[in-house]
């Protein structure tokens, strides 16, 4: 599990086929000395589990599946990465609750710089809409962030000038498409809801929330 504060960008210095995925290797320094065989590693909001490591990276495998749900398969040599190691359970959360199970790809729309910020408006799968708020977390290629305004399938979000220049987000283009990971806890209420057959008469309200633990 992660928070979604990206801890180092790095690069990709290698690509290899294996049967059923890809070997990757991740150029990182900052990163290393807390790490080590089988841990997970979130790489582009992405849960992967560390193979190998050397002296200047760590590799790890990637399977099909992975490949075809995520921005993976089109990564390429020297294309920036954001990492971060999993969270320890005394650690602050900083950003949000973050698995590193990517749900969906989508599409950056526009990138415009707002006084000391960025803001960039990303089209999402319609299949998200119903598990976003207005000031909702959101994971955008690992990286924690809040959503500023909805329109419909378009998520607004502000990035700092911290975190722009701290992320590969900065390197991102008009077109560009990024891994998107939904707030869990969206997911958790929407399959209570949908199991519940008492409910589907009812509205969701604040009494009902406090009642299931929220």
């Amino acid at each position: 599990m992660f928070t979604g504060i990206v801890q180092e960008i790095g690069k990709i210095g290698s690509i290899e086929s294996i049967p059923g995925g890809s070997r990757i290797k991740i150029n990182s320094s900052k990163i290393l000395d807390g790490i080590s065989v089988q841990d997970s590693v979130c790489i582009n909001g992405v849960c992967l589990t560390a193979v190998k490591l050397d002296k200047d990276g760590f590799w790890v495998e990637v399977v099909g599946a992975t490949l075809e749900k995520t921005t993976f398969v089109n990564l390429k040599l020297f294309s920036a990465v954001n990492l971060e190691l999993a969270m320890k359970l005394n650690d602050r959360l900083g950003g949000h609750l973050v698995l590193g199970h990517v749900n969906g790809i989508g599409c950056i729309e526009e990138i415009a710089k707002l006084g000391g910020n960025f803001w960039l408006n990303i089209a999402v799968p319609v299949s998200m809409e119903k598990y976003l708020i207005e000031e909702g977390s959101i994971s955008i290629d690992g990286i924690s962030l809040t959503i500023a305004k909805l329109n419909g399938k378009i998520v607004g979000v502000s990035i700092i000038p911290h975190t722009w220049i701290n992320t590969n987000i900065k390197e991102r283009k008009v077109g560009d498409r990024v891994n998107i990971e939904i707030d869990v806890l969206a997911k958790y209420i929407d399959k209570l809801i949908s199991k519940d057959d008492s409910f589907q008469q009812t509205k969701l309200t604040n009494n009902w929330l406090k009642e299931i633990g929220y």
